[in-house]
């Protein structure tokens, strides 16, 4: 354990996370838990303002829970001095930040013959790393109308390379303070180095990537994207970190945040075939048989427009819901239902987006 100097740096800390660590010795004590994130903030700059910190030291509790000590497992630079616009954030349990490793292959996703061709890239950089040298797919963008497989892709690239994912929704980031939001993205960062090779998914990327002409763009959200461009710049070496953005808006997005992407992979609509692929495929695991007369061709015939996740979330649960309420086998009128409750003036991308 190091000792902690006061005020031997001006640098001013980011962000600090913490590692509940326990008593110096055995105590009956239970183990404290943070409810209210922002009253431990104000209480821990208090009694620590001027620390100076780095990975590996301990800061001990001397007002919320006497003697408690809390392990630095992060701070942004690198060693830093504890000030009034330090984020502190306690890491509630091992794992806080979602790990992933999908039981999903290639061959779940229906379609997307170029996106599966272009993603092989992306399997043999996590595969072997070391091979690639500057020329790593380290920034990579999905794009396409919703329900279309790009966070199934993620998963399945994840599953077939044993490489852990890293998922979070961008609307996630948006903190209630200013510094919340880019402490996060330094973390997942962090996170995502300890476990490389892995891929870091960002869903929705569209929240906090728009153009500015878009939106008006909050203090915080602001520090969030710049969080973002700093580590996907590669500033720090970060082999073995695969960043993938998703969004069914790419061409609304920022052009500072859209050019740090390498590759953009393009996801489409299923075509009629698809479709009916995808009904037979989700209607085989039904717990009720569909009767002699559903004709899956025609229903395909009738979803023109449909993304893969409509289809499932819209016809195929509704169809079926219908049957178990009529205590039946799923029939051609359960489709017919399923459609007709589907607004015929506004497509399915926009509809379900």
């Amino acid at each position: 354990m190091s000792e902690l100097a006061i005020k031997s740096s001006s640098t001013s800390a980011k962000f600090i996370e913490l590692k509940p660590a326990g008593y110096p010795m055995k105590s009956d004590f239970e183990r404290p838990e943070v409810s209210e994130p922002r009253v431990f903030d104000f209480y821990a700059k208090e009694q620590w303002f001027g620390a100076s910190v780095q990975k590996g030291d301990y800061l001990f509790d001397r007002r919320m829970y006497p003697d408690f000590a809390f392990e630095i497992i992060n701070v942004e630079p690198k060693r830093a001095t504890i000030g009034k616009s330090t984020v502190i954030v306690v890491q509630e349990t091992e794992n806080k930040i979602p790990q992933i490793t999908a039981g999903v292959s290639l061959e779940d996703i229906v379609g997307q013959k170029d996106a599966k061709e272009k993603c092989r890239l992306i399997e043999r950089y996590l595969k072997n790393p070391e091979s690639f040298g500057r020329g790593a797919p380290k920034n990579i963008l999905f794009f396409g109308p919703s329900g279309t497989g790009k966070t199934m892709m993620a998963k399945a690239l994840s599953s077939i390379t044993d490489a852990p994912i890293l998922t979070v929704k961008s609307t996630q980031l948006i903190g209630d303070h200013v510094g919340e939001g880019s402490a996060r993205i330094h973390l997942l960062y962090s996170r995502a180095k300890d476990l490389a090779p892995c891929i870091l998914f960002f869903d929705e990327l569209d929240a906090i990537g728009l153009d500015r002409s878009y939106q008006e763009l909050r203090g915080d959200v602001l520090e969030i994207v710049n969080a973002l461009l700093t580590e996907m710049d590669g500033i720090e070496d970060r082999s073995g970190i695969c960043t993938i953005g998703a969004t069914n808006r790419h061409s609304a997005l920022d052009h500072s945040v859209r050019s740090r992407f390498e590759e953009e992979i393009e996801f489409s609509l299923p075509n009629r075939e698809e479709r009916l692929q995808i009904l037979m495929n989700y209607s085989s695991t039904f717990p009720i048989k569909l009767h002699e007369t559903v004709d899956l061709d025609r229903i395909a015939g009738r979803t023109q427009g449909f993304s893969g996740r409509d289809l499932v979330e819209k016809v195929l649960k509704i169809a079926l819901h219908q049957a178990i309420i009529d205590e039946t086998e799923v029939n051609m009128g359960h489709f017919d239902y399923a459609l007709s409750k589907i607004k015929v003036e506004s497509p399915p991308s926009i509809l379900f987006n």
